[in-house]
């Protein structure tokens, strides 16, 4: 079978599935209200952001031109890195070009073959992908089953264990139990690999899940981050204790072989992250917005900015995401195979953003257009 007559065999099945994909390009003059993006402070167009972003690129150049462990390694990196590491209570930080590849990076330079390593169902694609190109042995359990999660360590033979999970997880919204992850982890000898994508910016005071629960700066915590989402801008980080980013910095392909990450992007982080410490009321005002469309949906309020809303199936999600499009709402839609357990959801992301006449036509429409 050639090549091609296997992609076309593909399209056709997706086709029969109401799986089909589509690039669309989002324009600058588009105006519809947006729960679909990650933007969940508002801070992605804040004027002082966009500037930070401007100002380091007249400044280093469009990109940071090397690795890290060549010439790519600029002031702004190392500014963010130590703000990151101050805000979340840790010791080191070492920032990655995306969140994937920080994902990717912990987990394959601190795993070999005589590691185990014990993933929650729901973790990210990156978590999944990390874990297919280590070398340790893989565990899949069930999503937040602490007696799954106990069972594996206590019956491990692996001299080491990292048990992945993420704080707040982007399907269901829902937090992963970390204060008895940790006590079972530190109880077993293992180490809590912590993705707070969706923790940061959204729960405590901003700083994530594990700060919030005196969980940070933990020898057998590792924190991975995104800067895409309430950050407004892109990139990964990989928190934990100097040893741990000292060997990354010497053993992880992912940082070792990647160019830095854009000083635009490094500068419009640290100036993200200043504003979360100095504006607290946008984490106020996105759980608000989360909490008024959970009800408008009628699902259960969740612990972070994602909601989810089961649909009968692909077709049901589609229908429902155009109608809102329709009448002004851009609103996310998961099929399989991205959502974790098989079932069609609308996704509904709370932004800081969103003001109180956009909140209310969102509403009153979400209202019309779920099951």
């Amino acid at each position: 079978m050639t090549l091609h007559t296997w992609l076309d065999e593909q399209a056709r099945q997706r086709e029969r599935d109401g799986l089909v994909r589509a690039l669309t390009t989002r324009t600058g003059d588009d105006l519809l209200i947006d729960l679909a993006g990650n933007d969940y402070l508002g801070l992605c167009r804040d004027d002082r952001v966009t500037s930070a972003a401007a100002e380091a690129a007249l400044r280093w150049g469009a990109g940071a031109s090397a690795s890290r462990l060549v010439t790519g390694t600029l002031p702004v990196h190392t500014a963010l890195e130590s703000a990151l590491a101050a805000r979340l209570d840790q010791e080191a930080a070492l920032v990655h070009s995306t969140g994937y590849h920080a994902n990717l990076s912990v987990v394959t330079a601190l795993s070999d073959r005589d590691t185990l390593l014990v993933s929650d169902a729901h973790v990210h694609a990156s978590l999944v992908d990390a874990c297919r190109l280590s070398r340790g042995t893989l565990a899949v359990v069930g999503h937040n089953d602490l007696a799954a999660v106990e069972a594996r360590l206590a019956e491990r033979t692996q001299a080491r264990a990292l048990v992945l999970v993420e704080s707040i997880y982007s399907v269901l919204g829902d937090a992963a139990p970390l204060a008895e992850l940790v006590e079972l982890c530190e109880r077993h000898d293992a180490t809590l690999v912590v993705d707070e994508a969706h923790g940061i910016g959204v729960a405590g005071d901003g700083g994530g899940l594990v700060r919030e629960l005196g969980l940070a700066g933990r020898p057998s915590v590792i924190v991975t981050m995104t800067l895409s989402k309430a950050l407004g801008s892109q990139g990964g980080a990989v928190l934990g204790s100097q040893a741990v980013v000292d060997h990354l910095v010497n053993r992880s392909r992912p940082f070792i072989y990647d160019t830095g990450l854009a000083p635009a992007a490094a500068a419009a982080a640290l100036e993200a992250l200043r504003i979360v410490d100095a504006e607290p009321e946008r984490v106020a005002r996105l759980r608000h917005v989360a909490a008024t469309l959970a009800d408008a949906a009628g699902v259960a309020r969740v612990a972070g900015a994602v909601l989810s809303v089961e649909m009968p199936g692909p077709a049901e999600a589609l229908s429902a995401q155009a109608a809102c499009a329709a009448d002004g709402v851009r609103i996310g839609c998961f099929r399989p195979p991205s959502t974790p357990d098989g079932i069609s959801r609308l996704r509904l992301t709370a932004s800081a953003g969103v003001d109180d006449d956009q909140l209310a036509h969102a509403t009153k429409l979400i209202a019309t257009v779920v099951p």
